[in-house]
């Protein structure tokens, strides 16, 4: 048809990027890197913090927001992309839900509640992947 349609992204940045907001707002983009739109994010990533449409209207990107790309690779993203970014590198067995649970285990102050629990865990629910990893 021709009309300039506001796309899902552009219409969340339009909604968030709010100077009146008084609370910090976060954009997630979960998915693979595709080519065509990570490079249109450009502008974003860089200093100028302004995301340009198609149809030429600039929306800049307000103080309170903050946008997090969680990809499984960077393989279609440009080194412009990529040099823009900064990225965290999370491995598999960081993303099992054994080390969340060590973690609440080792914060608990009574040692023998945790030893507890960590047994129940054991039995009820067996062990994850990054207990059987080897290493």
């Amino acid at each position: 048809s021709g009309e300039w349609m506001t796309g899902i992204f552009a219409a969340i940045w339009q909604k968030y990027n709010n100077r009146g907001n008084t609370y910090n707002m976060w954009i997630i983009a979960d998915g693979p890197v595709d080519a065509i739109w990570i490079e249109n994010l450009n502008t974003v990533l860089d200093d100028n913090k302004i995301l340009t449409l198609a149809n030429g209207d600039r929306i800049p990107m307000t103080d309170n927001v903050k946008i997090m790309f969680e990809v499984e690779d960077l393989r279609n993203a440009s080194p412009a992309t990529v040099s823009r970014a900064g990225i965290i590198y999370v491995s598999a067995s960081d993303l099992d839900w054994s080390p969340v649970v060590q973690a609440w285990l080792n914060k608990l102050e009574d040692t023998f509640q945790a030893d507890i629990i960590r047994k129940l865990f054991e039995r009820f629910i067996g062990t994850s992947e990054s207990d059987n990893d080897t290493g």
